[in-house]
């Protein structure tokens, strides 16, 4: 028996986030969007599967950087519109080859970067 993709909640363009958590650490890596295909190709592989929209096509994370996500779970939330994909990263999960796209916080009204790229 397979996951009926439909039974999830997407937005106006047929997508729904899906939001990326290292499954070791549970630090939040990313979110990235993904279709009701890319949903599919996730699940069969294991290797986690998004949709560019700047390219208008799909992207397995880790495909041309090596920096590959395979699916540990993936949990739909209580409104069935947004997905966490626990993974296991390797490198690098943010194209400025930081571990995880959340680098930066707001901290008494300034943006503070708080992690370098990786060496």
């Amino acid at each position: 028996m397979s996951f009926d993709t439909s039974s999830l909640t997407y937005n106006m363009a047929g997508l729904i986030p899906c939001i990326a958590q290292d499954a070791s650490s549970g630090e939040v890596l990313m979110m990235a969007w993904m279709n009701a295909e890319a949903v599919a190709m996730t699940l069969k592989t294991g290797n986690v599967t998004y949709w560019s929209r700047s390219r208008q096509a799909f992207w397995v994370k880790g495909e041309s950087s090596g920096h590959s996500q395979q699916l540990v779970d993936l949990r739909v939330d209580c409104d069935q519109d947004c997905l966490l994909a626990t993974v296991r990263q390797t490198g690098p999960a943010c194209h400025t080859n930081r571990r995880s796209c959340f680098y930066t916080s707001v901290r008494d009204g300034v943006e503070v970067e708080l992690m370098q790229p990786m060496t």
